[in-house]
């Protein structure tokens, strides 16, 4: 098969820093090139950018205005358009790239065209490809939050819509359900070698003190408020604690996620930390808040690591004894597979795609969003109970490799291709 991946114009695919679904493409892109040939399109990030070619993959490094002046200009027009077609979803937004993409998608006639989490990509890749078969992969809810024409009119020009959690696919299958059987989900996954690898080297950790880890963007919709406020009552009862918080300090635009969340009213209520000075006019970001936040008691026991390369990740999880994830919305979470490849137990929020991820009990805790006291009830009842918090990582760790390897995620997505080809 002869197969295009059309990334998002934000994301980051080439490696060493990867963003989720940087990571996503990579990965599957690099076992398809052993069989298919396969091209990944990309936003040119530097002037100087000259990857081409690598573990076969054809990459088609596209030219574009840079997303951050596109970003600002979506968020300051949001409050004069309609929420639920923000200007990020309008076929002109950017414009410059998937025209690009399309045109050479035309020359290239490839079988399967996947598109990244962009159902505004679609009507412009069918108008120059009608007969490729095009895959919607969504990484968010957004097919089941913006205007239902709009998205309906889209979701009439693909031939499959594949979402990263059975939680994205089923709300897809139950606002358009005569598109139901063209919806399919597909996991993300994890470099399990990667991980075990790191594990076998792991270094003797300190009985006293133990170590708490969260990864990913420090953004609203992430919780990380809820995690501090939660791990100032741990440090209260067992001071002996350290929190390395890693991730890039990139907050989404409100637009994305916050705007679009008027049927759940904690993600919605994240709209108060999007705030401005009153005196300067700019916004104050939420690392800024977050800071303003951490009393002297915890301040030394915090440690915000920013953006880590993926290939240096996994050291982090080594030295780590629990992991956390306290979002309010998550489709799926990367992060949580990763920690439980490396056999830690995962405490996560009841919300998106974390419970299919994490067995409550058997390889973590679930809570509810939102809630510190019984976060931080669960983060000292894992600190307390040693054989707890290993039993939960071996479960981990072989459901891992059951679920979410991405040996099997890609034979998976095959068989699927194989099955719309055929069909």
């Amino acid at each position: 098969m002869k197969i295009a991946f059309v990334s998002q114009p934000l994301d980051v695919v080439i490696p060493p820093s990867q963003n989720s679904i940087g990571i996503w493409t990579y990965q599957v892109a690099r076992r398809l090139a052993n069989s298919h040939n396969v091209i990944v399109y990309v936003k040119k990030t530097r002037s100087k950018q000259k990857i081409e070619n690598d573990e076969n993959i054809n990459y088609k490094l596209i030219w574009a205005l840079p997303n951050s002046i596109l970003l600002k200009l979506s968020d300051k027009l949001a409050r004069f358009s309609n929420p639920k077609k923000p200007l990020y979803t309008a076929k002109f937004y950017n414009l410059e790239y998937i025209l690009q993409v399309a045109l050479d998608l035309k020359k290239q006639q490839c079988d399967i065209i996947h598109v990244q989490n962009c159902p505004q990509f679609v009507p412009i890749i069918r108008a120059f490809n009608p007969d490729g078969k095009i895959f919607l992969h969504m990484h968010c809810e957004w097919l089941t939050q913006l205007d239902y024409e709009m998205i309906e009119n889209r979701l009439q020009k693909v031939d499959l819509v594949i979402g990263c959690s059975e939680y994205i696919t089923d709300k897809v299958r139950r606002r358009f359900p005569h598109f139901a059987s063209k919806c399919q989900a597909v996991f993300n996954g994890v470099n399990l070698e990667k991980f075990t690898n790191e594990l076998n080297q792991k270094r003797q950790k300190d009985n006293e003190i133990k170590k708490l880890l969260c990864v990913g963007r420090v953004s609203q919709e992430k919780g990380i408020h809820i995690l501090l406020e939660a791990f100032k009552k741990v440090v209260e009862e067992y001071p002996q604690v350290h929190l390395n918080i890693v991730g890039p300090f990139e907050e989404l635009p409100k637009s994305f996620i916050v705007s679009l969340s008027d049927d759940n009213q904690k993600v919605a209520q994240l709209a108060s930390f999007y705030q401005t000075d009153k005196v300067t006019g700019k916004p104050i970001s939420y690392l800024e808040q977050l800071k303003n936040k951490i009393t002297p008691e915890i301040a030394e026991k915090v440690k915000f690591c920013g953006p880590a390369a993926h290939a240096k990740i996994p050291k982090y999880y080594q030295e780590a004894d629990i992991f956390i994830t306290s979002s309010f919305s998550e489709a799926f979470g990367i992060p949580n597979v990763e920690a439980m490849a490396s056999k830690l137990p995962v405490i996560g929020t009841l919300v998106g795609g974390i419970p299919e991820i994490i067995v409550n009990e058997k390889t973590g805790l679930l809570i509810e969003s939102g809630d510190s006291l019984a976060l931080a009830a669960a983060i000292l009842r894992l600190i307390k109970d040693d054989n707890s918090r290993e039993e939960m990582g071996e479960n981990g760790y072989e459901r891992a490799i059951k679920l979410f390897s991405w040996k099997s995620i890609t034979e998976t997505l095959v068989k699927q291709y194989k099955d719309i080809l055929e069909g």
